[in-house]
């Protein structure tokens, strides 16, 4: 570890810090967290600390949703204006119209999504467990999903269901490059594509394997007979892909319009935004901290244990 790496392990063991990151967090910032995972994994792991603060290295959804779990702890983020393409897409007022509009619809909303739009939903999913979750609401069940809407059609055509569909898209993840990966498989014809539901469906017709970040990672670690994979989601998650199988080949589906571009990672900038520096600030200053209305948090915390339990 680096100087910064290391102070910032000193005040988070002095403050009972927990230090949470996403996959798709810079490397750096992953190895010197205390706890890696996806949406539904750090939603898990927040319920069930005992720290004193939760620094959630991550875009600001996901601080809102420890806060909520999390009421009496300190939640805090390295750069509070890390948002999300997906979360925007969906505004609570514009949800609570198209709810009045379906008044008999149960409301299913991805965790990429504001408090307010969570306190306005039935129960809450991840790409880890939308398909399980949306196989427990009855068969007959009318269903507005939103605000993926790559993987609620994703999730409608695997289980036959007829979900309406916010439109909205993770600007990431919509924008892999098909003819990218078309040459991706034809120069490395032996590599299995892994694919996250929130690509289009274009994409997902070309993989071998569509999961959430959590079930891609696993199944690198769980099939080891490859000795190279094409990766079509944040390539952030390569970083603990390549740890848990140092020789296995990764590669990266570029986005669209790469060309004289250095890197042809598909990144998502918001998550960029956390840096070592402002991780080591935000430990130093306990702050920016994430409040949510007591109102919202309350309603928020239903749909959010809601999907917890059936998980």
């Amino acid at each position: 570890m680096n100087e910064i790496q290391q102070e910032i392990r000193r005040l988070a063991k002095l403050k009972k810090a927990i230090i949470m990151a996403h996959y798709y967090q810079r490397a750096e910032i992953q190895d010197v967290a205390d706890f890696i995972g996806d949406s539904l994994a750090l939603a898990q792991q927040a319920a069930k600390t005992d720290a004193d603060i939760i620094v959630m290295c991550g875009v600001h959804f996901m601080a809102e949703t420890a806060k909520i779990l999390c009421p009496d702890k300190k939640v805090l983020i390295p750069d509070a204006t890390a948002g999300c393409s997906l979360a925007d897409s969906c505004k609570a007022e514009d949800l609570a119209v198209w709810k009045a509009m379906h008044p008999d619809y149960t409301v299913v909303s991805y965790v990429n999504t504001s408090a307010a739009v969570k306190a306005l939903t039935d129960v809450v999913v991840t790409s880890s467990n939308a398909m399980k979750i949306v196989g427990k609401l009855p068969a007959d069940a009318k269903i507005l999903f939103g605000p993926d809407h790559n993987l609620g059609n994703y999730i409608n055509s695997e289980t036959g269901r007829h979900m309406e569909l916010w439109n909205g898209a993770c600007h990431v993840h919509s924008r892999f490059s098909v003819e990218a990966l078309l040459a991706l498989k034809n120069e490395h014809p032996n590599a299995p594509v892994l694919a996250h539901p929130e690509c289009k469906q274009v994409i997902l017709d070309l993989s071998d394997v569509i999961g959430s970040t959590q079930a891609l990672l696993n199944y690198v670690k769980t099939h080891s007979n490859h000795s190279e994979y094409i990766i079509a989601t944040e390539s952030g998650v390569i970083h603990e892909m390549q740890k848990a199988c140092p020789d296995v080949h990764f590669l990266p589906v570029p986005p669209e319009m790469t060309e004289g571009v250095g890197c042809h990672c598909n990144e998502c900038e918001y998550m960029r935004q956390n840096t070592l520096e402002l991780l080591l600030k935000c430990l130093q200053t306990e702050s920016p901290e994430v409040t949510v209305d007591s109102d919202v948090s309350e309603k928020a915390l239903v749909s959010i244990e809601k999907m917890l339990a059936w998980s």
